[in-house]
């Protein structure tokens, strides 16, 4: 073999190699406050920090214009308060995804996410994420986009029962009648789930069993074996929960998008900035190498939130900024 074929051969495996490890870390922008800066500039101090991925709860119409010809990727939510809307008919999903999608054609769409966290124990809402997905989803696909958007919703960890081991991990009962078809939904459209990770809140629910170094990344070695499987940080562990829960459900190859994770730097136990630093740097420096589960393979994780937010309730949710609402930084994190 020649010394160009060779080459030619590291080469693209060293792109391949990239291309499963590279850091993929986004960030959410919540609105809820009354002192944040405008929509224009919040996008600036995305392009200027080099933050590629954007969770936008809502189709903010300043904010779409904003983002016009970027290279910031977009997952815009439908609000739980539209899914009766887009729920209600094809015509309305319709509507919703040409107001809010194709007419902004130049701006790079990744998700559309249908629903937040909706509780399946709500006999509104849980009834109306399934439909409003295929409704949307079949909107996507009319207008072009089905290579482009994938449609899933949002959940968070209270749906998993099992959960330790990691193995062991395997959704609620009482919840399996809500996900099980969003999980076949998303079989079906190769699409991920969207998780919401808080290791900060597994922690200071459980100090006694769950350490600080753990929570956030800072275990000198491994602290719990799973099989052939070891856990040094608690954000790995959970995420692996989730895969193990989909596996038992039908979803073993459905992949997880860890929507929103962080921690507070004040307004409850463990709520400090040095705990918060510590973790947002960890987590953005973990996220390029995957779980003991999928191993080397980047995780797309969107960091919560871009900016301190006042208005919002209890006052532990007012603390999870990545920046002040000046627009300065409070922990220096080097995004991608």
């Amino acid at each position: 073999m020649s010394s160009m074929a060779t080459l030619l051969i590291i080469l693209g495996l060293l792109a391949s190699f990239l291309d499963t490890t590279e850091s993929q870390i986004g960030v959410s922008y919540g609105m809820f406050g009354n002192n944040l800066p405008s929509e224009t500039d919040a996008i600036s101090l995305y392009n200027s920090n080099d933050i590629r991925m954007m969770r936008l709860y809502f189709p903010n119409q300043a904010a779409l214009q904003a983002l016009r010809g970027s290279n910031i990727e977009v997952m815009v939510g439908v609000q739980n308060s539209e899914l009766s809307y887009v729920a209600a008919s094809r015509n309305n999903s319709f509507d919703w995804v040409w107001r809010n999608i194709v007419t902004y054609s130049d701006v790079k769409f990744r998700y559309i996410s249908v629903g937040n966290e909706v509780n399946p124990s709500d006999g509104t809402l849980a009834p109306l994420v399934y439909i409003a997905l295929t409704n949307i989803h079949e909107a996507v696909v009319f207008y072009g986009l089905r290579n482009q958007i994938k449609v899933s919703t949002a959940i968070d960890t209270t749906l998993i029962g099992a959960n330790y081991p990691p193995s062991q991990g395997a959704f609620k009962a009482q919840v399996r009648a809500y996900i099980d078809p969003i999980i076949a939904f998303l079989v079906a459209n190769n699409a991920p789930l969207l998780v919401n990770v808080f290791p900060y809140f597994s922690y200071v629910d459980n100090p006694v069993d769950i350490s600080l170094a753990y929570a956030t990344f800072t275990s000198p070695g491994i602290v719990v074996q799973d099989g052939a499987l070891g856990y040094q940080n608690l954000f790995d562990a959970i995420v692996d929960v989730v895969y193990s829960a989909l596996e038992k459900a039908g979803g073993p190859w459905v992949e997880i998008v860890v929507s929103e994770t962080g921690w507070p730097s004040a307004g409850a136990s463990a709520a400090t900035f040095n705990n918060a630093r510590t973790y947002l740097r960890n987590m953005v420096a973990h996220a390029r190498w995957g779980t003991p589960k999928r191993p080397g393979r980047a995780i797309q994780t969107y960091l919560f939130s871009m900016f301190d937010e006042n208005n919002k309730e209890p006052q532990i949710e007012k603390n999870f900024g990545l920046f002040y609402p000046n627009q300065t930084t409070k922990y220096n994190l080097y995004f991608n």
